[in-house]
């Protein structure tokens, strides 16, 4: 599977008394992965969103390995995993950018809605944005 990767420092408010960023952050940072590699690969989310589509978070999953400190520098590698045209599942992988080690991977699977929070199928509502997808994955349209 293809992947972009995404680089960012840990920040202080990232961090909770145990001196290492908190679990929820984690996610935030999937978020920043996941949008980052969207624009990268071509269908960014701001398009999709500007055509009328939004794609809100129906699962996400993190699996801790070890933490990551003030400080950090990470690699945060994104990819798609899944993808059916009404919903397109993400993975990632949090590295430290100085060690190579492993901190955290993780996965979240997306639906699309329309503005009114009824699902639809990308293929119907955004012919081009689903083509993109597809491409990006080897697909057949």
């Amino acid at each position: 599977m293809h992947t972009v990767t995404y680089q960012r420092e840990v920040f202080y408010y990232e961090t909770d008394r145990m001196d290492c960023v908190h679990h929820s952050n984690y996610i935030r940072w999937f978020e920043e992965a996941r949008v980052h590699y969207m624009r990268e690969q071509g269908f960014p989310y701001d398009q999709l969103e500007a055509s009328g589509i939004l794609s809100p978070v129906l699962k996400a999953e993190a699996e801790y390995r070890s933490m990551c400190r003030f400080g950090d520098r990470v690699e945060i590698s994104a990819g798609i995993e899944s993808y059916t045209g009404t919903r397109i599942g993400f993975f990632y992988q949090v590295v430290d950018q100085g060690t190579g080690e492993l901190r955290c991977q993780g996965r979240t699977l997306h639906c699309f809605v329309n503005g009114q929070g009824r699902p639809v199928s990308l293929r119907k509502a955004s012919p081009a944005y689903d083509a993109k997808v597809r491409a990006q994955l080897g697909l057949a349209g």
